[in-house]
């Protein structure tokens, strides 16, 4: 099903049709290192397998490198995850895909700017392409 999507920029007004689905929220806020959440905040490894239950996540390989651009503020009991990306040598095809994972799974090893930017999610945050 398509969906149509429109940006707007001062001066610019932009229609696209996309192939997708907006799921359901797993947070109303998040937290960033800057206002628009495009800046790494940390540097992280993961400590075990973890295969996604759903588009709005990615499967990691215990070792992978996950690159942290926000971190879901946890709300009514669920669990607490971070929105990254996975490098690693064994999964080059699912390389730079960013999505969800569970934040115990993953050791922080080098925090590059500090998430003290609270910023409300939005539909697009949960898209499925």
């Amino acid at each position: 099903m398509a969906r149509l999507l429109l940006f707007s920029l001062p001066g610019l007004v932009a229609i696209c049709a996309v192939h997708g689905i907006f799921m359901d929220r797993l947070a109303s806020k998040k937290l960033c290192a800057d206002d628009e959440c495009v800046y790494t905040i940390s540097l992280a490894r993961a400590r075990e397998d973890y295969n996604a239950p759903d588009c709005r996540f990615i499967n990691v390989k215990k070792g992978q490198q996950i690159y942290i651009y926000s971190k879901l503020v946890q709300e009514n009991g669920a669990g607490e995850f971070w929105a990254g990306s996975v490098y690693g040598d064994d999964r080059e095809d699912e390389m730079g895909t960013l999505g969800y994972f569970p934040s115990s799974l993953v050791e922080e090893q080098h925090v590059y700017q500090d998430a003290t930017k609270e910023v409300p999610t939005t539909d697009i945050d949960f898209f499925c392409e």
